[in-house]
């Protein structure tokens, strides 16, 4: 029987061999946190050039965030128009705009720094639209909190290696995969993007490199035939 210590091992080994794989790297993110709450909701769902011409966009039309908490909502849309789903996200962005301003008075959030990273978080989740994928993107990059954001890369690969159940969601593997790393940002950070780019290079959605995978040999996944049906994954059809 796999117990908690066994994986907790088998998290760190992995981890330690793509950090053998991609080198390690100091926290890197936005310089202005306003611009990674809003970047972050406009990146769900799409690439980083489109997240990055919508974000431009939207900044070029609306130069006051007060102004694109105010401006007409078909506009907004056309302004992110290049980012997936532009018809939710305009109205995510407006709501969290709307609603940090009301209780801060102005389109700030660098109080989060001083603020536990329970109460940060706390905080964050409050925001209409703002999940555990947002928040702990924001926490991390930008205030070096000691949080681990699971995309649907990192969600699929340690999936795939057995690190956290197959049915066990996206956001339930936040907590999961924390508890099994150190309470350390600088770690944390570089975990997140080694699975992230090893999800995006190798570990494909539909037709993984396993034999071109540095982890092959303690994947799950691959050592029992690709043929697991993951909650991250499709369903594979037979050839």
């Amino acid at each position: 029987m796999v117990t908690t210590l066994d994986l907790a091992v088998k998290t760190r080994d992995a981890h330690e061999r793509l950090n053998g794989q991609y080198g390690v790297d100091p926290i890197r993110g936005r310089v202005d946190p306003m611009h990674e709450l809003i970047g972050t909701i406009l990146s769900h769902r799409t690439t980083f050039a489109n997240e990055r011409t919508a974000y431009q966009t939207m900044r070029e039309r609306f130069p006051t965030w007060e102004a694109v908490r105010d401006a007409p909502l078909d506009a907004l849309i056309d302004a992110i128009k290049t980012a997936n789903y532009p018809e939710i996200k305009a109205p995510y962005i407006q709501n969290v705009l709307t609603v940090l301003i009301a209780e801060r008075g102005e389109a700030n959030i660098d109080f989060l720094r001083d603020m536990s990273t329970e109460e940060a978080m706390d905080w964050l989740n409050r925001l209409p639209g703002v999940g555990p994928k947002t928040s702990t993107l924001l926490l991390l990059f930008s205030f070096h909190k000691p949080v681990l954001p699971v995309d649907t890369h990192v969600h699929r690969v340690t999936q795939r290696l057995g690190l956290i159940g197959p049915k066990v969601s996206a956001e339930k593997a936040h907590k999961l995969l924390l508890s099994y790393l150190p309470s350390d940002a600088t770690v944390l950070y570089n975990f997140h993007k080694h699975f992230f780019w090893h999800g995006q290079r190798v570990c494909f959605w539909y037709n993984p490199n396993c034999t071109g995978c540095v982890l092959n040999d303690m994947c799950d996944f691959y050592q029992t035939g690709r043929t697991a049906v993951l909650s991250s994954t499709p369903i594979r059809k037979n050839k």
